[in-house]
């Protein structure tokens, strides 16, 4: 019997865009990541953006906090079918 994966929906183009927007690169958000507690390494982070791995909630506080955008910013886009 064949199984269909439902893809499901994520944030990795919106990690991008506001990444992008502040000008870091992968490397130097990570160091600030890990500055701030966050165990983050590029390799991680680069599968958040690519919609391979779900992000923790504790890592998009402090995105938050680096970007100084609102949570909403985060999620922009994905309630459209």
């Amino acid at each position: 019997m064949e199984q269909k994966i439902r893809c499901d929906r994520f944030m990795g183009a919106n990690l991008k865009k506001l990444r992008m927007e502040s000008g870091l690169s992968q490397e130097k958000l990570c160091a600030e990541l890990q500055r701030r507690g966050c165990d983050i390494g590029r390799t991680t982070y680069a599968k958040y953006e690519g919609g391979e791995l779900n992000i923790r909630i504790s890592v998009i506080v402090e995105l938050r906090k680096i970007y100084g955008c609102s949570y909403d910013d985060f999620f922009e886009g994905l309630d459209k079918e």
